[in-house]
């Protein structure tokens, strides 16, 4: 049985353009099905290259995972698929899990809901013997057609309580993956926290699991061997989410001088413990991602984010005594942001002298309190998946119109902080690698604006209408209308 998988490309330009990392999903599940039913599938990332069609349509299973802005992309290539040669196409990822109905609607034959690894594999295993009888497969949706050709949801998933029982994510199986500058590796999964933006704890939940340490150590040492020069990106969505386990995991690999230059996201919490620094610093730790998302303290209310200015502060000073640069993520255009609170944002990153910075709008994406919130209040504006990317503005904010947000949060933001004053200066200081960055962020600023004139010309004269339900309905999934597929798929 040939399968192929597909990770699809986000349109344009976008925050992951430079660092082309795929998601570990497919890799993994691909080492499930070699494992458990003998078959070795291709994967191809379409960030490292487009498609070889001839391969596609020769699959006897064609996979296709997708988060909510690729979702257009996902979905052209099922259309071409189940055209010229219909293949049977399952679909897995964040945003059909949360709209199982639209990937069907569209023309999926199954999609997989939340944590899909078993499930996927007892698909398989069903197809290969011919047996159409689904009902056993949890977390699947599908068309029962001897039913009626309705639309079936199977109970849901349990989600995978010992993670030690998969096998590691096979990169090999990807296309080109020699060309992956980064080993992305993931120890753990779910976060007790519970922001109202954030579709993580719906995905994985809110309980912590954690991989056996040891478990994670060989396979570093792996992605070592294979790729030396590579750095080390953890997938975590808090790798220091346990103290206790983080600080083993940091001494073992100083213990096998597994000398790597590493990332990872983490919470501005990390520097209340210094012993933990200190091995962060001798393990290789180059850049931690935090999740500062705002400077106003009741925005940090309003999105549950428990920490407070004064701490992101003290977090980015102290990193910087450990040489550990910092990148920071900020989510502007809470109902409690105004054009003021983003030009003090800027300021703010400026003057504390962060290292990076993500200047993202708020985007309601589908599965989170925000989407439903915004939708029940009517002030969703736009219904193309592919500008829920966190640089476009899809919804109307409360203290400033969709275009001053757009304007102010999404690009003069970026263009202030990555400005050509600030690239000459590092230039000028001999910072070549920082000057790389900043000079390459603010060519993309331009990019992203030319790229985008038509969407900024609608949103300055109003050309988006607001969608919105009363306040009991949920939202109606089969009214929303993904963008145009990318040009390769016409």
């Amino acid at each position: 049985m040939k399968v192929v998988l597909i990770e699809p490309r986000a349109p344009g330009v976008h925050i992951y353009t430079k660092f082309k990392l795929p998601r570990l999903g497919l890799p993994l599940l691909g080492a499930m099905l070699e494992r458990d039913l003998g078959i070795r599938p291709v994967i191809y990332f379409q960030e490292l290259g487009g498609l070889p069609w001839e391969e596609v349509l020769s699959a006897d299973l064609v996979g296709l995972s997708t988060i909510t802005t690729t979702a257009p992309e996902a979905y052209a290539i099922l259309e071409r698929v189940k055209r010229e040669c219909g293949a049977p196409v399952v679909m897995g990822g964040p945003h059909v899990t949360f709209l199982p109905e639209e990937a069907i609607l569209k023309g999926a034959d199954f999609v997989i809901r939340g944590e899909g690894e078993y499930a996927f594999v007892e698909l398989v295993r069903k197809l290969q013997a011919g047996d159409g009888d689904f009902r056993s497969v949890p977390g699947l949706s599908y068309r029962d057609e001897r039913g009626g050709d309705e639309i079936v949801h199977n109970p849901e998933a349990p989600r995978v309580d010992d993670l030690d029982e998969l096998p590691w994510p096979d990169l090999t199986l990807i296309h080109n993956f020699e060309k992956i500058p980064i080993m992305p590796i993931m120890t753990s999964r779910g976060c007790p926290h519970n922001c109202k933006f954030c579709s993580v704890t719906k995905m994985f939940g809110r309980r912590y699991r954690f991989r056996n340490t040891e478990d994670v150590l060989r396979e570093l040492e792996v992605l070592h061997r294979r790729n030396p020069r590579a750095s080390i990106f953890f997938y975590d969505d808090n790798f220091t989410a346990n103290i206790r386990r983080t600080k083993g995991l940091l001494q073992g690999m100083l213990e096998r001088d597994i000398k790597v230059k590493w990332t990872a996201q983490a919470t501005v919490r990390v520097v209340r413990d210094r012993e933990l620094l200190e091995l962060m610093r001798k393990s290789g730790c180059l850049f931690l991602y935090l999740g500062l998302e705002s400077i106003n303290p009741r925005t940090l209310e309003i999105y549950r984010k428990e920490q407070t200015v004064q701490e992101v502060g003290e977090a980015v000073k102290i990193l910087h005594e450990y040489g550990i640069k910092v990148h920071g993520m900020f989510v502007l255009g809470s109902d409690e942001d105004d054009l003021s609170t983003i030009r003090q944002t800027v300021r703010f990153a400026r003057k504390l002298k962060i290292d990076t910075v993500q200047f993202l709008v708020l985007t309601p994406l589908p599965g989170t309190e925000t989407f439903d919130e915004l939708w029940r209040q009517g002030r969703i504006l736009v219904e193309d998946w592919s500008k829920y990317s966190g640089h476009h503005v899809v919804f109307n904010p409360s203290k400033m119109t969709p275009y001053q947000l757009q304007k102010e949060g999404s690009i003069r933001s970026m263009r202030r902080f990555y400005s050509l004053w600030q690239c000459w200066k590092l230039g000028l200081l001999f910072r070549w690698w920082d000057f790389a960055i900043y000079a390459y962020a603010h060519h993309a600023i331009g990019r992203w604006r030319a790229l985008n004139r038509q969407f900024l010309k609608d949103l300055k004269e109003k050309r988006f209408r607001a969608k919105g339900t009363d306040a009991n309905s949920p939202p109606p999934v089969r009214e929303l209308h993904p963008g145009p597929p990318h040009p390769e798929m016409k």
